[in-house]
């Protein structure tokens, strides 16, 4: 099969496009055919080795993480998916590959495309809305007039989070750049700051929730400025903590390097009385059908900026790369 591969961690090199081994649908797995991938900053930040300490992949691996297919082998013990299921999955970490035309996927971080959405718009899903999910519902468990703040409405998951707040009737405000204040308008925050133009920490005030995706320390710590007491930043960025090393089982000295990376975050959040939170959202198949539900019901609906052509994925990463995209990046495997 066609695939393209990291061959070795470099910001220089791009992915190698060349024929590799189909895979094999073990216990507990399907293989599918990949229709379509999503394409996300973290395979960039894969390829660039930014995660080797936390993800120490073996060289070369196929690269991509999202991806909607159709099952076309099921492997022993499968009963949930059969041969001809339209499927979509954010694969599991050390089982990613999905820039390739087939990938071999355990059932647990499987769900069925959601019947409305073509190929391309279920590609587009898995990661942004497991990500969202599991700040909003699974941790923050964000309540009806509650008010979460979500940086880069525009971006692949500030455009579903958005959409999801809403849904759990939150009070939603958002940054993004003035030729995007309609599409955040449109997918209901209710509150937009241009941030070329406005401060966000001089506008916002009290708030339960951040969803925190800036880079810049400054950012974080106005970030925190701007939750109530009690309130709760999550950061899909960074600094990683301890917790979370403990939570992916990182060996002592890696939790003691967590420990040192996070700890400014966390002394200026104990001072605010306020709690900060590192996610590093993970492969959950149960999870992506109760998104299945609310893309079926009307309630959340993709935003793609462009769809790029499979032989194209290196492009579609450059894009990416430079955060201007309105919401997803697909290539087109099928």
């Amino acid at each position: 099969m066609k695939a393209f591969i990291v061959e070795k961690y470099s910001k220089k090199e791009k992915l190698k496009f060349t024929e590799a081994a189909e895979p094999i649908a073990k216990e507990n797995e399907v293989l599918v055919q990949i229709h379509a991938a999503g394409v996300n900053l973290l395979d960039s930040m894969i390829k660039w080795g930014e995660f080797k300490l936390f993800l120490p992949y073996k060289t070369p691996i196929i690269n991509g993480h999202d991806m909607a297919g159709t099952v076309v082998k099921v492997g022993p013990g499968v009963t949930k998916f059969k041969i001809g299921d339209e499927v979509y999955s954010r694969v599991g970490d050390y089982r990613i590959g999905t820039f390739a035309q087939y990938i071999a996927v355990n059932v647990n971080d499987l769900a069925l495309k959601p019947k409305n959405l073509s190929m391309e718009e279920a590609g587009s899903i898995p990661l942004v809305g497991l990500t969202a999910w599991q700040a909003l519902v699974e941790i923050a468990n964000v309540k009806k007039g509650q008010k979460v703040f979500i940086q880069a409405g525009s971006g692949g998951v500030g455009a579903f989070a958005i959409q999801l707040a809403k849904h759990l009737e939150a009070y939603v405000a958002t940054t993004t750049s003035t030729k995007n204040i309609d599409l955040v308008k449109s997918l209901g925050a209710d509150l937009v700051i241009d941030y070329k133009a406005q401060e966000f920490s001089n506008l916002l005030k009290d708030y339960d929730l951040v969803l925190h995706s800036n880079r810049e320390k400054i950012v974080l710590e106005k970030s925190l400025g701007v939750l109530k007491k009690g309130g709760r930043l999550i950061s899909l960025v960074g600094p990683p903590t301890p917790e979370f090393a403990e939570e992916i089982g990182l060996p002592w000295y890696l939790r003691l390097v967590t420990k040192l990376l996070s700890s400014s975050a966390k002394k200026k959040a104990k001072k605010l009385n306020v709690s900060f939170k590192f996610l590093f959202m993970r492969a959950e198949g149960n999870q992506l059908g109760e998104i299945t539900k609310l893309i079926e019901a009307g309630i959340i609906k993709p935003v793609i900026d462009k769809v790029f052509p499979f032989e194209q994925t290196n492009e579609a990463l450059s894009y990416v790369e430079t955060g201007r995209a309105k919401g997803k990046v697909v290539v087109k495997v099928k």
